[in-house]
């Protein structure tokens, strides 16, 4: 079948989320739950109208708990966040934590200290709850790679594609030999009797440096592998965000022999089958 870049483009998808793609709620219920007795004493805060009593309270009973406030301005200790006081001298947020006195500027100059006097927020757990499925919402597209990798396994399974997933170079000495010193992995690996065929699959809601980067790296690696008797490289590869980059795509459709969206998807799938049966 003749390619045609400018229907490829027009095939592109504008999103390839799932409903159970956009919170991964089972994460979220266990960050708060490692957290929640700590969240719980916390409470005790609320509705207090001198905090420091308060704060020195609980210091004396378990300073420990003061170690999860990050969390309560959608930080977390792990990340190391910085801030710059008032004297100008940069400081990581978790280092407030060590004292009375720095849990208090914490507690002040974030405004959570007149959230707490107005019992603005009710309950610590069910606030953290919230707090997490925002953050994880920016976790959202590092699972998009992993959507579309299981969309396109699914694919093959239902068209009784036997394939493998997630194959190093050096499992084929002649490809390793290829690439010399780099190393590779491939999503995915369908072997018929007429070709191995070693696919990326990937996909972008948005524009970006990277989306050149990708089309460059591919452009290259194709004839690498193409050269090889018995092998062939296939890009499947879909979004809107290759709009904005679709010079580069354009080269690398035309370079790269087997170049697929989900919409011409079947082409290939097709393919497969008559090889697989023949």
């Amino acid at each position: 079948m003749e390619k045609n870049f400018e229907l490829f483009l027009s095939q592109l998808a504008e999103t390839n989320a799932t409903l159970e793609s956009y919170c991964d709620f089972t994460k979220i219920k266990k960050n708060v739950h490692n957290i929640e007795i700590s969240l719980n004493m916390l409470n005790f805060l609320l509705g207090k109208e001198d905090l420091r009593p308060a704060v020195e309270l609980l210091w004396e009973r378990d300073k420990s708990v003061f170690n999860v406030l990050d969390i309560l301005i959608a930080t977390r200790r792990k990340e190391k966040k910085k801030f710059i006081d008032t004297d100008g001298q940069i400081k990581i947020i978790s280092s407030l934590f060590k004292s009375v006195d720095g849990i208090m500027q914490f507690l002040n100059e974030t405004g959570l200290s007149e959230v707490f006097r107005n019992k603005d927020i009710k309950n610590l757990v069910d606030y953290v709850f919230g707090v997490e499925t925002g953050l994880d919402t920016h976790a959202r597209k590092n699972r998009g790679g992993d959507i579309t990798e299981t969309l396109l396994h699914n694919i093959l399974i239902q068209n009784g594609i036997p394939h493998k997933t997630e194959v190093g170079s050096s499992y084929y000495s002649q490809i390793q030999t290829a690439l010399g010193d780099d190393k590779k992995r491939f999503d995915f690996v369908i072997e018929t009797n007429k070709k191995t065929y070693l696919i990326e699959v990937n996909f972008y809601n948005g524009g970006g440096s990277k989306l050149n980067e990708v089309a460059r790296a591919y452009r290259e690696l194709a004839p690498l592998i193409n050269n090889i008797k018995g092998f062939e490289f296939v890009w499947i590869t879909d979004g809107k965000g290759w709009i904005g980059a679709k010079n580069k795509l354009s080269e690398a459709y035309n370079d790269i022999p087997k170049v697929y969206n989900f919409s011409t998807l079947k082409n290939f799938l097709e393919e497969i089958k008559n090889e697989l049966n023949g």
